[in-house]
């Protein structure tokens, strides 16, 4: 079964060893991605405009790796605090509302102080 590493080129993915998605067989495994916008190497400071980037990145990884995100079968989100929920939920809910994949969500210290979440997917291809 053919192993594919998929990468969005940010820096981050080289110095700290993983890859932005793996693809093996009719999964995509989507590493935790933050609000960065990759472009601009820039964080906005709203949790929901984060969430919002993390979701076009985990889209554009998708689609580059041949899934989308009706393919999308596992969420788990992690915020900083719990206060953050509903602006995410609101960005979720846009995006994964039709779809509703498993999902959790985790308060949790994340490695930078401007970040608020952090998202990570599993995509099944049927």
């Amino acid at each position: 079964m053919e192993r594919r590493l998929i990468s969005t080129g940010s820096p981050f993915e080289r110095a700290a060893g993983y890859s932005r998605a793996l693809v093996q067989g009719p999964w995509c495994f989507v590493a935790g991605t933050t609000g960065y916008d990759y472009a601009t190497m820039t964080m906005p400071d709203d949790v929901g405009a984060q969430a919002r980037n993390a979701l076009a990145t985990i889209e554009a990884v998708l689609k580059d790796a041949g899934f989308c995100l009706e393919d999308v079968v596992r969420v788990h989100y992690f915020v900083t605090d719990a206060a953050h929920a509903d602006a995410v939920f609101a960005e979720t809910g846009r995006v994964f509302g039709t779809i509703r994949p498993a999902a959790t969500m985790v308060v949790a210290g994340l490695i930078r102080p401007e970040m608020k979440v952090e998202i990570e997917v599993t995509a099944l291809k049927p």
